[in-house]
């Protein structure tokens, strides 16, 4: 597309936008905390997953106040099945900033809204243009699809230098009397029209100004070199009940994957020693020799896959003391207990 054309085509997709868009829960409110919390909530997660998270997230903690100072666990449970829980951690610590530097009130400006723990150049903009109408652009994977296409852009989009090229595209053409429908408009049209494989060309309302159309190819952008392999780790699950019923659970670290969430006993296996043992040496536990199989599956992290099989297995005795971070838990305390995808499917199995 000529630059020439831009008037058309932000008349054309603002136009679609405002008659066409979903009709999606966080699209009837302007207030910036929580469009916030919704563009955190969508960030590699679908719209149909997020929809009901969005809901009970808006009636736990309505304010930014209210989730300012929420117990972790208490978050982590309300995030729980979402996944990358470090996106949890950081609004809470962006939003606990923003009570206290800022009264409460999200800064309006780029400088000051990127300078919040976990708000990207990309989460700034969309607050920015949805929120306070500012014309500020709000560059991600649907927008770069979009526009590789119709400005013909081919960049690698892999690559993180190449953002840049697509963010002053948009700041060329954004609708600086409607940014929250144009961002949007470009989200959305990535969303339901440009999509990765078989756009609904026909369909697009800015197809006159689109050059990947009239070049008849616009599956062959936007460029985007393979990622690296997952890396595939094997676990063994166990998990140990007493004589009590209650159920041996360990909190994981406070850093790295899945920080602090709660699971059952898990040992890397390893080739050259038993699992079983492992646990009860590390626990000092008498376990029962007899395992009973419970799930076997893979579960894909973006950068490792893990291959989970699971057993639950009875401790006949607990012969020393357990670390600080390992405890027994009745099935009732489990149900309040914040633990990552693969627990629960463990869990509901074992349920």
């Amino acid at each position: 597309m000529n630059y020439q054309y831009t008037k058309q085509f932000r008349q054309s997709l603002v136009a679609w936008f405002k008659k066409e868009h979903r009709d999606l829960p966080w699209r009837h409110t302007t207030e910036p905390y929580k469009i916030w919390v919704s563009e955190v909530m969508l960030q590699q997660t679908r719209v149909d997953t997020v929809i009901p998270y969005y809901d009970r997230f808006m009636d736990k903690y309505p304010t930014a106040e209210s989730l300012a100072y929420a117990p972790e666990d208490e978050l982590l449970k309300m995030w729980e099945g979402l996944g990358y829980y470090s996106r949890a951690r950081n609004l809470q610590a962006g939003v606990r900033e923003v009570v206290e530097v800022y009264g409460g009130q999200v800064p309006n400006n780029r400088v000051d809204i990127s300078k919040l723990k976990g708000v990207g150049p990309y989460t700034a903009g969309a607050i920015l243009s949805i929120a306070y109408g500012k014309p500020e652009h709000a560059v991600d994977g649907n927008v770069m699809r979009v526009l590789s296409r119709v400005l013909n852009i081919d960049a690698d989009i892999s690559l993180p230098k190449t953002k840049k090229v697509f963010e002053e595209a948009v700041m060329k053409l954004i609708d600086v009397e409607n940014t929250s429908a144009f961002n949007q408009g470009l989200m959305e049209l990535g969303a339901l029209i440009c999509t990765p494989t078989s756009p609904k060309c026909l369909l697009c309302p800015v197809r006159d100004y689109c050059t990947a159309f009239h070049e008849g190819d616009p599956t062959s952008l936007p460029v985007k070199t393979k990622k690296v392999k997952t890396k595939d780790l094997h676990y063994d699950v166990f998990v140990v009940r007493d004589s009590e019923g209650r159920f041996l659970m360990e909190k994981r670290d406070e850093s790295g994957l899945l920080a602090n969430m709660w699971q059952f006993i898990m040992i890397e296996r390893d080739a050259n020693a038993v699992s079983l043992t492992k646990v009860a040496e590390q626990y000092e536990l008498n376990l029962d020799a007899v395992l009973i199989p419970l799930i076997s599956f893979k579960h894909i992290f973006s950068h490792l896959k893990w291959n989970v099989e699971s057993y639950l297995v009875d401790a006949k005795e607990i012969t020393g003391q357990l670390p600080a971070n390992v405890a027994f838990f009745t099935k009732e305390q489990i149900a309040d207990l914040p633990m990552p995808v693969p627990m629960l499917k463990i869990w509901e199995k074992l349920k």
